[in-house]
Formats: C-alpha cells, sequence, structure tokens
C-alpha cells in the first residue's frame, strides 16, 4: 500500500530548485503576455495550490485569485475518466483575462471540462490554460495547455501539491513510485 511507504522511497523527477527556477520564468513569460492588465487566476484545488501559490509570487499585474475543486482521481494510480465538479463557484469571468493553473494535464479530461465550463458560462477577454506537468502520452483529447513547466513521461508523481490518497503534497520536490 503506497501510503505505507516512507520519502526515501520515492524518487526525485524534478527537484525543488527546477520547480522553482521554471516557475520564475514561467511568471516572467506572463508578465510579458498580460503587461499591466488585471488577470483572474483560477486554481484548481488541491493539487495545484502549491504551483499557484509561488507563480503568482512573480506576477506583476493586478491578480484576483479565485480557487475551484475538480477531481478525477480516486485513490489509485490513474484517472478515473470522470470529472467531478466539487465546486466550481466563480465570480463574474465575462470581458476579463483568465488563467486556470492546474497541477498536471494527464488525459486532459479535466481540462477539456474546464475549458468547455468557461467557454459555455463566460465570455473572457483572453482564457489561458497553465500546467505545471503535461504527460502528453496519456493524452485523450486534443486539449494542449498554453503555457506549462515541465513534460513528464507516463509516471505517478507526488509532492509539490500532488498526491496519492491525501499523502506526499507538503513534499517541495515531484517524486515518482515504481507502478
Amino acid at each position: 500500500m503506497l501510503n505505507m511507504i516512507t520519502e526515501k522511497d520515492l524518487k526525485v523527477l524534478i527537484t525543488e530548485r527546477e520547480l522553482q527556477d521554471k516557475i520564475a520564468e514561467l511568471g516572467k513569460k506572463l508578465n510579458e503576455y498580460y503587461k499591466k492588465e488585471e488577470v483572474y487566476v483560477v486554481c484548481v484545488l488541491k493539487g495545484s495550490v502549491m504551483f499557484t501559490v509561488d507563480l503568482v509570487k512573480h506576477l506583476k499585474m493586478p491578480v484576483h485569485l479565485n480557487f475551484i475543486r475538480l477531481s478525477s482521481y480516486g485513490s489509485g494510480f490513474t484517472s478515473t475518466g470522470k470529472v467531478n465538479a466539487v465546486d466550481i463557484s466563480l465570480p463574474d469571468l465575462n470581458g476579463k483575462n483568465v488563467l486556470i493553473i492546474e497541477d498536471i494535464i494527464d488525459t486532459g479530461l479535466t481540462a477539456k471540462f474546464l475549458i468547455d465550463f468557461m467557454n459555455l458560462n463566460f465570455k473572457t477577454k483572453t482564457l489561458n490554460f497553465c500546467s505545471l506537468l503535461d504527460k502528453k502520452e496519456t493524452r485523450k483529447t486534443d486539449i494542449q495547455p498554453d503555457y506549462s513547466c515541465f513534460d513528464i513521461g507516463n509516471q505517478f508523481v507526488v509532492g509539490y501539491g500532488l498526491d496519492y490518497d491525501g499523502f506526499y503534497r507538503n513534499l517541495p520536490y515531484i517524486g515518482y513510485v515504481e507502478t
């Protein structure tokens, strides 16, 4: 059972330093894109909270921070294939610059759900999707992030907000387990 292993059983995929360097680089790109225009950041809980917090520290424009909660993983190693909208309460985003921040694009089903939801409910000025990790080889949709930090292989990853059954979110790096 995975929650019985210790941190020393995990293999480091992306170090804390690599994460912070890439996030700072992404912050610069976003500052160039948005200039000084306000941005409504939509953080997808729970997995992307650490990434979002670190990223918004680099943004130089006015930021409205919003949180929604979706789920597509149960307690296993793979996506369930169903997106569960636990809490998707948002302010009026019509005419706003919106940046959705997600921890990982795996199957792409959560990203597609979110983008479709935004397009059905709002006429945003801009809508961009940003992901810390992009797992291209498991994609089941044609969704591609507008911004991403790291492409990864088909590994089950934990740490830096990503979890397994609620554990390992607090790790300052991205680790993986061999399944």
